[in-house]
């Protein structure tokens, strides 16, 4: 192991020496990751949020008490999903700031930088919570809502559509897609 590490270390070395441009880092802002988790705080999930449980759902396509069950089993699978502090002992992302920046990404097709003002989160690491949120819905959530209906689901869901909009509908239809 050490082996490798010092044979990728240079050859590293050596694909620097022979190029003409300098190393960059990318630069480091201060986002404030604190004050973004306490703003997604206090707006969602205080005792008293600002906003009310209508506006979570249709924000986040689905019930916090739902959100917080999928980014509880989120934070017990990866200890990515937790908090924690990076290699220069700075303050990370909480749960709700990663989990909330993938569902954010998937119910509206956000760009992986657009929440950057209100969850302080790169676009980087935007895309990495997106990846491994989904990764580990799929693992964990595929053998009972991820498979494709049985005749018996299917049944409900058009007894479902039917009692909900008076008249039966069309499953997959891009009609019936809400």
């Amino acid at each position: 192991m050490h082996n490798m590490i010092m044979n990728a270390a240079q050859v590293f070395m050596a694909a620097a020496e022979g190029s003409s441009q300098p190393l960059t880092r990318r630069a480091k802002y201060n986002r404030d990751q604190e004050a973004g988790h306490d703003k997604l705080v206090a707006d969602y999930f205080a005792d008293e949020p600002v906003y009310p449980a209508e506006i979570f759902r249709r924000r986040f396509r689905m019930s916090r008490q739902l959100f917080l069950r999928i980014a509880g089993d989120m934070a017990q699978s990866d200890p990515f999903f937790t908090l924690r502090n990076d290699a220069r002992g700075q303050r990370g992302f909480s749960n709700l700031q990663k989990c909330t920046s993938a569902i954010r990404q998937l119910a509206y097709g956000y760009a992986p930088d657009a929440l950057d003002e209100y969850i302080r989160m790169s676009e980087r690491t935007a895309r990495r919570c997106l990846y491994k949120f989904c990764q580990w819905v799929v693992k964990l959530y595929s053998k009972r809502y991820l498979r494709k209906p049985n005749a018996n689901d299917v049944q409900k869901l058009y007894q479902a559509h039917e009692q909900r909009h008076g008249f039966p509908g069309m499953l997959g239809s891009i009609d019936c897609m809400h």
